[in-house]
């Protein structure tokens, strides 16, 4: 009856072997899908930092002039900023329009060489200069904010895509741990199956009526 603990080896061995394949065949498809996660998300992530990087970026040099024109660059910064500003050709023009309509207004009422027009003149231009950088200084503001919050945002989605990395990692780990038990049993019950089919066979090897006691041999 050596044939029958041939076979029952036999059958483990074969049913071990393709409980293994099996088990590697699913860690693998779970790695692959867990793996098609992390790229997508990687990927969602990439596109949205791509799509704010402009807003980061233009909110970045932003509050470099904002800080410069408080002075927390430094004087040299402070005064280039004021240059700036009086260089600009949005102040040119309003300063232009401004000395002009008080010229005409002094004009109609002859008094374009009195002193009230030479201080309301002498008066303009640094309080139209003050207005002017108060007004930058809020359109800088603008520019930071958005800066900021896109900044904010590219955190926020690459903490998302941290989390779902993460998982994603845990799922694989997950799988290759249940593989690597599914193969493990499949390997147990094999060996397992030696000595039960070799018991079997002499159990089947003996005269009809005969107890077999124990596992010894």
């Amino acid at each position: 009856m050596a044939w029958v603990a041939t076979a029952i080896v036999g059958s483990a061995v074969v049913g071990g072997y393709f409980q293994g394949e099996a088990a590697s065949e699913a860690a693998g498809a779970q790695t692959a899908a867990s793996q098609a996660q992390i790229a997508e998300s990687r990927r969602q992530f990439d596109e949205v930092r791509r799509l704010l990087q402009p807003y980061v970026e233009a909110g970045t040099p932003a509050l470099q002039a904002q800080q410069a024109m408080l002075g927390l660059g430094g004087a040299e910064a402070e005064r280039a900023q004021i240059a700036a500003v009086e260089r600009s050709p949005t102040f040119q023009a309003l300063l232009r329009q401004g000395e002009e309509s008080l010229l005409q207004r002094a004009s109609a009422t002859g008094g374009l060489r009195g002193g009230n027009v030479q201080a309301a003149l002498a008066q303009f231009r640094p309080a139209l200069l003050a207005q002017e950088l108060g007004t930058r200084y809020e359109r800088l503001g603008g520019l930071t904010s958005l800066g900021q919050r896109s900044a904010a945002g590219v955190g926020a989605a690459g903490m998302e895509s941290g989390r779902d990395i993460s998982t994603a990692l845990g799922g694989i780990g997950a799988a290759q741990a249940g593989q690597a038990l599914a193969q493990g049993q499949a390997f147990a019950n094999i060996a397992q199956s030696v000595p039960n089919a070799l018991i079997l066979s002499r159990m089947l090897s003996q005269p009809q009526g005969t107890m077999v006691l124990g596992g010894g041999f």
